[in-house]
Formats: C-alpha cells, structure tokens, sequence
C-alpha cells in the first residue's frame, strides 16, 4: 500500500472536513473527547493550507492522514522543559487518520516521513502536545520516541508537551 504525500490544497477542504468529522466520532466511540465543534474547524484548516504547511499523505487517490508542520507553538510551549531549548524545531498540528485507515500503520509511518522530511531540511527537533486521554496517539508517539517535558492545561483538559530530537 503506497502513502504518497504531497502539500494540501484548497480543493481538499471537503474531504479533510469529512475526514475530520468522521475521526471525531470514531474517538467519540472510544471515550476520548479531544476534538469537537469549536477545534479543529475548516477555517483552521484552510489557513494551514494557504500557508502551505498543511500536508495530506493518499493512499489509492484518497486522503488517509493529515498534519499540519510549522514552528509555531502556543504560548504555553514557553512552559516546555525542552531539552536543547536553542535548536531549530518543527511543531506538529493536528495530525489526523481517517478512520477508514486506522490500524494499518499509517500514523507510524506518516511520523517516519515527517522526521526525514524535516533532517533532511536542517531542521534539529519536533514538538508537538497530546491529549493525555487518547491512548492511541500516546502510543505512537511514545514508540516513536518523544519524550515527554511538560503539562498544559487547555479547555479540553491536561496535555502533555512532547519532543523529539533528530
């Protein structure tokens, strides 16, 4: 099953919507009530695009993952315990599977993606917060080895600010 990745444009808002909502109901069946009506929301969606740092990885013609790579950080990544506060960094948004290809590793191999897309641009370290009640999303980051160096309180609840160094 090849996962070929490419910039997301405008005319993917539909599907990523779509996608989107069907992912917060697939979480919503798992008790985890990380995203809803108020975040994440299209025009969100379509800023990371038109910024070009909203990226989409299809599998057969259709959107399987979405993330969005910047270096921009809420304020409270200030709080972060960051190991190497100094090196350059990339921060990872609203990394997303739609739930049609759940299971089939395409989280895992997305992040793999990501960390030689980034190396190989120069750039040293990714952060990136989860929701400490997601399980999942803690399990892949986890086995992908970030570590964890800080706690922010949000309007969803507690989440943990990660990193990880190339």
């Amino acid at each position: 099953m090849d996962l070929i990745y490419r910039v997301g444009c405008l005319s993917d808002l539909d599907e990523i919507e779509l996608l989107v909502d069907d992912a917060i109901e697939e979480m919503k069946k798992h008790g985890i009530n990380q995203w809803d009506d108020l975040y994440p929301i299209r025009e969100e969606f379509e800023d990371d695009i038109k910024k070009g740092q909203l990226f989409v990885g299809l599998i057969e013609g259709k959107i399987s993952v979405i993330y969005t790579l910047n270096n921009e950080a809420d304020a409270a990544y200030e709080d972060g315990k960051w190991q190497e506060p100094q090196k350059s960094y990339n921060v990872i948004h609203r990394l997303c599977v739609n739930p049609k290809f759940q299971n089939q590793k395409v989280a895992k191999r997305t992040m793999t993606h990501i960390e030689e897309s980034i190396s190989a641009e120069g750039v040293q370290a990714i952060r990136l917060d989860i929701y400490s009640l997601n399980p999942y999303a803690l399990k892949l980051y986890t086995s992908c080895g970030y570590t964890k160096v800080g706690e922010v309180k949000w309007r969803k609840g507690l989440f943990y600010l990660m990193e990880k160094y190339m």
